[in-house]
């Protein structure tokens, strides 16, 4: 099964799972062949994805890799179990770790050798990678791909691929976007100026060793200050641990003195460093982040972007299995506009749960 946007649908397609509502309502059973008019009536529930087992010929000539290889995965596993077995998911994460090498080798020649970055270069990369989700998820992708060193490098690379998607959601145009993107790759470089046994310390920092860790935006600012550059991308290396409302770092700068670029990357970067496993903690759940985004992002992050972002990576995660703080499983089948991080789950022995009235279970992993 492949998970579509229901934007996506076209007759001929077929429906991979049972559909229902709130109220445990079947509203259109597995394996129901679509038809304009079911699309139609799909549309109409809101539900932003939805799994496909059996597309129509167009389609599969679209997405051979996902088509033939998800469906053919052990039905017992989970979404992203079979995601991981596709040929797509492999093509994604060679390209990924092969383009992830090459950043590494042009980010230090930038840093220790003064060279001129590549920025055509840098953008190849990134859409290469996009490419290579073949129909699939960026965010699912980048979900299975967390096993992997979460290096300055990947980590760059993975806010460069958030920033393309972002961009998409709000609507940039072909300039934004490459700009954005690129500020999204190199926002982090100053941290190549900081030591390694400060970086990837295991333990709590000491007072001195923070403040050298909140020094990595002003030496990212000097090192791109010499390359020939958009001032946003500069700037947002500069500014990108900021916050709207005065919190952030290494002015205390607010909003109004916050480059556009530098508020959209803060959430980016967040989000990111957040779902990944560091060395001094385990990554937390997308819903984990969400609910904190939720609780301070208005006054930390711009509305402007905050709001598209939660709405939209919440969505992605629709149909996904999950582990509950509880220990049950289930799959993400709606989520509430109001509360975006407590969706409705059908649970394996197919009950339905609303997070929105158990406020001390919450979604822990993403399976």
């Amino acid at each position: 099964m492949r998970k579509v946007s229901i934007y996506e649908l076209t007759p001929g397609m077929r429906i991979g799972i049972d559909i229902y509502n709130t109220q445990n309502q079947l509203l259109v059973p597995k394996n129901t062949l679509l038809t304009d008019e079911v699309i139609q009536r799909i549309q109409g529930y809101s539900i932003p994805y939805m799994r496909i087992s059996v597309l129509d010929e167009e389609t599969e000539n679209e997405y051979p890799d996902a088509v033939n290889s998800i469906t053919e995965a052990d039905p017992s596993l989970s979404y992203n179990d079979r995601l991981k077995t596709t040929r797509s998911f492999q093509k994604f994460k060679d390209d990924f770790l092969k383009n992830a090498a090459v950043i590494e080798s042009s980010f230090n020649d930038m840093v220790t050798k003064n060279m001129p970055v590549d920025t055509n270069s840098l953008l190849e990369k990134t859409e290469s990678v996009v490419s290579q989700a073949n129909g699939f998820s960026i965010f699912d992708m980048l979900q299975n791909m967390r096993e992997y060193d979460d290096s300055t490098y990947v980590h760059c690379l993975n806010v460069a691929l958030i920033c393309n998607v972002m961009a998409k959601w709000l609507n940039f145009s072909k300039k934004d976007t490459d700009t954005l993107v690129l500020a999204g790759m190199l926002h982090d470089v100053g941290k190549l100026a900081i030591p390694d046994s400060i970086i990837k310390k295991p333990g709590k920092l000491t007072k001195e060793e923070y403040e050298i860790i909140k020094s990595h935006p002003r030496k990212g600012f000097d090192i791109l200050a010499k390359q020939k550059l958009p001032k946003a991308v500069k700037l947002t290396a500069l500014l990108h641990h900021e916050r709207c409302d005065g919190s952030g770092y290494p002015y205390g700068f607010t909003y109004e003195k916050i480059d556009r670029f530098a508020r959209l990357i803060s959430i980016a970067d967040v989000y990111d460093a957040m779902t990944a496993d560091r060395v001094y903690r385990d990554a937390l759940s997308p819903f984990t982040v969400v609910d904190i985004f939720q609780k301070e992002g208005l006054q930390k992050y711009a509305p402007e972007y905050i709001l598209v972002f939660l709405e939209h990576i919440v969505d992605t995660y629709v149909n996904n299995k999950v582990l509950l703080s509880d220990g049950r499983t289930g799959e993400i089948v709606l989520i509430n506009k109001q509360h975006l991080s407590r969706p409705l789950v059908r649970l394996d022995d197919n009950d339905f749960l609303d997070l929105t009235a158990y406020k001390e279970i919450m979604i822990d992993k993403i399976l």
